[in-house]
């Protein structure tokens, strides 16, 4: 028996044969050729297959796991259309060199430049880019390296690491668990195995390379543990684990659509975070109370300039006529760090996650943001609407915003044109510094939403895309649930409510901290409710104050999950 330990990456169980995938090597010809236009059509005409493919992934990834999830194939298309990497394989071509070779060094020459740069997330697109352009290789070949992908019974799929589109094209059907060597919990594998609900284990190292086919595997992507020819006594342990894993699923997902109330009568509500129409339409069969995060940049990205005002209405209108009269928070644009768009120019930056982002992009461009604030407002008659700002670090930012908005408005007002009733309006939590003067953020807004991910990255000088830094980047660090007891004390005591709409708002062992910590709204990935709420049902609201109260005197974030799994309900 062999037991392996990676990080977890998507959660759940399961038990069956591995079947190992290894990346087929592309011969690729090089030879001298007489035709260059000949050649560069031959180019052309493959970005252009291969774009199509990919706009169809891209919708096949939609349907099963989300827009946020599938708008990695969007980019991959408009990486083909690049003028400055299209350009250096053409010179090339008109040099001599044949398609092939011309087109795979030009694509290695900017997955080169992107792996050398300081950002794990930013360095992590290097593969994005190897995958788009083997892709157009393949088309000029005749060949297809994913054939091997194709499973013909269900197993546990080990490789090295896999691309966006291997995974995607997988038959999820015949995807008992993913198990790979490399790879985060942010990778694409990881997203994609949580939205199709595929249990995943990352970070393996290479010795889940050394398992022969057919070994019959236990995949624990909770615990982040894979065990390879289990005794007897451990495969019939696990099949049980299973079994009540399962049977818990299943009672969670009955009473989805009930309230998360305490023991002792206290409700916190949950709701979504939601990036697509699709989205908050599956949010609601999961049992969503409302959308906690909108993020609108979806109607941003992947084009060549901003959504018009009524284009963006009438996105928003769709999703909110969805949610009827349950609450939707809506992020303003929040482009930049791993999210650029090609009409904002974000300059080379060291470090973009603390760069030109979010609220500071939207006030250099005030007119964008008030077109923004517009078409929400517009949208927003017979709903409940909140608007929240992200990123923001000072009290001028805010103040500015607010301005804007109140522009918005009186504009609005001036084409006699209805807007809700009642309109709150918010901001993000996410620098230690709005944590520092939360009293007197508290007196600007209606509402705090804590951007857990980026508090925590923030707190801890962690990048939280780079693998080597996933150790420091634990929302359950004691130093991280300080400031969020700081943020929601100073909340109510101005009489505003809190959410959390990072990952640790869908987090097992960290909802009853923040339910302790007097968090009333929790926002998070719409597979997750069923079980968030059952965790809530099954506190009473002292015994979640205790729990919490222990959890900021405890010393690491290890020792925060471990004292909340010994009490779990």
């Amino acid at each position: 028996m062999v037991e392996l330990k990676g990080i977890p990456a998507a959660p759940g169980l399961a038990t069956g044969p591995a079947v190992r995938w290894e990346q087929k090597r592309l011969e690729i010809p090089r030879y001298p050729i007489s035709d260059a236009a000949g050649e560069k059509n031959r180019l052309t005409a493959a970005r252009a297959r291969a774009a199509e493919q990919l706009h169809a992934l891209k919708a096949k990834v939609a349907r099963q796991a989300g827009a946020e999830e599938a708008a990695v194939f969007e980019a991959q298309a408009m990486f083909l259309d690049d003028s400055v990497l299209v350009g250096k394989a053409e010179d090339a071509i008109q040099s001599g060199q044949n398609s092939e070779a011309a087109w795979l060094d030009a694509v290695e020459f900017f997955a080169r430049q992107l792996a050398d740069l300081t950002a794990e997330t930013l360095r992590a697109r290097a593969a994005d880019v190897r995958d788009a352009g083997q892709r157009v290789v393949e088309i000029l070949l005749g060949v297809k390296t994913q054939a091997s992908l194709v499973l013909s019974e269900q197993a546990v799929l080990i490789a090295h690491d896999l691309t966006p589109s291997q995974t995607a094209t997988l038959d999820a059907s015949k995807v008992l668990a993913f198990c790979t060597a490399e790879g985060g919990p942010t990778s694409h594998t990881a997203i994609l195995a949580k939205a199709l609900r595929i249990p995943a284990v990352v970070g393996l190292s290479e010795e889940i390379l050394n398992i022969a086919d057919k070994t019959l595997l236990l995949v624990d992507g909770i615990a982040g543990s894979v065990t390879a020819q289990p005794d007897e006594v451990s495969l019939r342990a696990f099949e049980v684990k299973i079994r009540e894993y399962g049977a818990k699923v299943a009672r969670d997902n009955e009473l989805a659509g009930q309230p998360a109330v305490t023991m002792d009568g206290h409700r916190v509500e949950i709701v979504a975070n939601v990036g697509s129409l699709e989205e908050a339409r599956l949010a609601l069969q999961y049992g969503a109370e409302g959308i906690g995060l909108l993020r609108s940049e979806f109607l941003f990205i992947n084009r060549e300039r901003p959504p018009s005002e009524e284009e963006q209405r009438e996105a928003y209108a769709a999703i909110l006529d969805t949610m009827g009269t349950r609450p939707v928070v809506a992020r303003t644009l929040d482009v930049g760090g791993d999210k650029e768009v090609p009409y904002y120019d974000f300059g080379r930056e060291a470090n973009p996650f603390l760069g030109y982002r979010a609220i500071r992009i939207s006030l250099d461009h005030p007119e964008d943001l008030s077109t923004q604030l517009r078409a929400l407002l517009r949208a927003s008659s017979g709903h409940d609407l909140r608007i929240m700002f992200p990123m923001i670090a000072t009290l001028e930012e805010i103040r500015r915003a607010k301005s804007l908005f109140g522009e918005a408005r009186r504009e609005i007002a001036t084409r006699e044109l209805e807007i809700a009733s009642s309109l709150q309006l918010g901001m993000m939590v996410e620098i230690p510094a709005a944590v520092l003067l939360a009293e007197k953020f508290a007196a600007e807004v209606d509402f705090f939403s804590i951007g857990t991910n980026d508090l925590t990255q923030y707190t801890m000088a962690a990048e939280r895309g780079n693998k080597r830094l996933s150790h420091l980047n634990d929302p359950c660090h004691p130093a991280v649930l300080r400031q969020i007891e700081r943020v929601t004390q100073a909340a109510h005591q101005a009489g505003i409510w809190v959410g959390v709409c990072g990952e640790m708002a869908g987090d097992l062992d960290a909802i009853p901290v923040l339910l302790g910590l007097g968090v009333d709204e929790l926002s998070m990935a719409a597979g997750f409710i069923s079980a968030a709420k059952q965790v809530i049902r099954r506190w009473a609201l002292a015994d979640a104050q205790a729990a919490a109260n222990l959890a900021l005197d405890l010393d690491t974030a290890d020792a925060v999950r471990q004292a909340m799994r010994s009490c779990r309900k």
